[in-house]
């Protein structure tokens, strides 16, 4: 079947029959009313969303450095990234007891 000649039947079809003139009853106050209401914006499903977007987010970065850690002190052999981290953790409470 040929879809260009099916296509041009139809609006062909469409433009010999004849225009209602008619309105349904209340047609344009049911139109005002509903624009007058407004459309109803869910902000709380819009915080929800973005939200959740990045979580989902925040656990693909902390998977990924995760797994980069522990592969480059794999590589490594030795744990010199816990030596420097306790070293970091410790310097600042050691320097709080000089001050006193």
């Amino acid at each position: 079947m040929n879809l260009e000649n099916l296509q041009h039947k139809l609006l062909a079809a469409a433009r010999s029959a004849p225009a209602d003139g008619r309105v349904p009853f209340a047609f344009e106050k049911r139109i005002m009313a509903r624009l007058a209401s407004g459309a109803h914006v869910d902000q709380l499903g819009a915080w929800g969303v973005a939200l959740w977007r990045a979580a989902i987010s925040c656990v693909a970065i902390m998977v990924l450095s995760g797994a980069w850690s522990l592969w480059s002190n794999y590589d490594q052999g030795s744990n010199e990234f816990s030596q420097e981290f306790e070293t970091a953790v410790f310097a600042s409470a050691g320097s709080v007891d000089d001050v006193q």
